[in-house]
């Protein structure tokens, strides 16, 4: 007996989805739940398993095929080929998946809101920093890797222009999934030597030109969905930024005492964006103005802070949401976004937890900015972005009143905000509070440990 596996309902507003990669080929095996194709919507790239045991029969829709939300994908049987052929799916133009490139500074911000019209947004600004993965090492006499495993088109474009074997490249991306960088780095490796190893710095020289260059290629759904929204909120919003300067040398002294008990309880390192995120939340309850809606021409204050915040991946910019941050625990929120964001750029993350966000949070300074002016997504009315920490030289006064210069660990916040609903005054009060918070650095009985 046969059974027909259908596109599921991914999200509220999804009506149909674009099959990027089967996981599963004709005449294999599949059990319960195992993964079995990936599939691209307008609100997350997802991988969708298996309702039933059995074997492949037929695969109705081919990858880069777009199909409504009931189509069927593939037939699955118990192996005897009896399997009556099914209905062709309602096939769209195909959608090329290539993958925005990653910049090397973040432009934009796109929250993602529980608006019934509004899709969830993708911004263009990374948040959680990342360890600096070492340069794969590429040995062109090693036995063959069997599998160089699942690349985008762009990727694989790019290997083959510069005549590397995707088979002896090693990965730094999520699951060992070879990225532009690994290829870049093993074509700069001299032939029989390790990628990994540096040569000795002798002259400047340039990085490797783009493939993308004095090229077209058609814009992916993601970047698609971005610049209508970009462009639609700066129509339609009266935005500005507000931008003050924190000190936040107490929070880099407590990560440093608290951080070995940190990573023995929660199996990850505590970095500056859990105490960005609380104080933020907890501004929010005392400055609702910023945590509201405008509907018309009334103002809705939402009841909780859910904290959007940005994660960059190699197919564009998603925001999955923290929600409830405010009754949080700084554990908490650093499990969530580390769970979070690994399973966003893994393309294991549900569209409903994309959804819901009142309020956006972008770590700008996770690739060096100072600061940027990051843009409001509607229907949220402000965002705030969190630039790098430096220690610099600055004034300061001690309890006598006595001026010095010390070095201190110092961050840029800016906040955007829309001008029809919050005054330059309801914004300071609100940068304020977030300020006071994180210098006073009293997060001791919040710390979760």
């Amino acid at each position: 007996m046969s059974e027909s596996v259908v596109l599921p309902a991914l999200g509220e507003s999804v009506t149909e989805g674009t099959v990027t990669r089967w996981l599963k080929k004709v005449g294999e095996t599949v059990a319960v739940d195992e993964p079995l194709v990936e599939v691209s919507t307008d609100k997350v790239d997802t991988e969708i398993p298996s309702p039933v045991a059995g074997v492949i029969e037929q695969i109705l829709v081919q990858e880069d095929e777009t199909v409504q939300v009931g189509a069927v994908l593939v037939i699955i049987g118990d192996g005897s080929g009896s399997a009556a052929a099914a209905p062709a799916a309602p096939v769209a133009e195909p959608v090329v998946e290539a993958p925005a490139p990653v910049v090397a500074a973040p432009v934009v911000a796109a929250p993602v809101v529980a608006a019934p019209a509004v899709a969830a947004p993708v911004v263009a600004a990374p948040v959680v920093s990342a360890p600096v993965a070492a340069a794969p090492v590429v040995s062109h006499s090693a036995a063959p890797v069997s599998d160089a495993g699942y690349v985008t088109p762009l990727v694989r474009k790019l290997a083959q222009e510069s005549g590397i074997d995707l088979t002896q490249v090693a990965g730094t991306g999520v699951g060992g999934r070879i990225r532009k960088d690994d290829v870049l780095s093993a074509a700069a490796a001299p032939a029989g030597t390790s990628a990994s190893v540096a040569a000795p710095a002798v002259a400047y020289v340039p990085g490797a030109a783009s493939p993308l260059r004095g090229t077209t290629e058609p814009m992916s759904r993601l970047r698609k969905v971005l610049a209508e929204r970009a462009v639609a909120s700066m129509v339609s919003t009266a935005q500005l930024t507000t931008v003050v300067e924190v000190d936040v040398t107490k929070i880099a002294q407590l990560r440093q005492k608290v951080q070995p008990a940190f990573v023995a309880k929660s199996g990850g390192k505590l970095n500056f964006m859990p105490f960005f995120a609380l104080a933020a939340a907890e501004a929010l309850r005392v400055h609702p103005k910023l945590n509201a809606t405008i509907d018309g021409d009334n103002i809705v204050y939402h009841g909780s802070e859910n904290i959007s915040f940005a994660v960059d991946t190699e197919k564009g910019l998603l925001t999955p949401v923290i929600r409830d941050a405010a009754s949080l625990n700084i554990m908490e929120i650093a499990q969530q976004i580390a769970d979070k964001a690994a399973r966003t750029r893994a393309n294991q993350l549900k569209p409903d937890e994309l959804g819901g966000g009142t309020f956006t949070l972008t770590n700008t300074g996770s690739r060096g900015a100072l600061f940027d002016t990051p843009v409001v997504f509607l229907p949220q009315v402000a965002i705030l972005g969190t630039g790098v920490v430096t220690k610099r030289p600055v004034v300061v006064t001690d309890a006598n009143g006595q001026d010095a210069i010390s070095i201190r660990s110092m961050v840029y916040l800016a906040l955007s905000y829309d001008h029809r609903l919050v005054d330059g005054a309801d914004a300071s009060r609100f940068l304020v509070d977030v300020k006071s918070r994180l210098e006073d650095a009293n997060f001791d009985a919040v710390l979760g440990l």
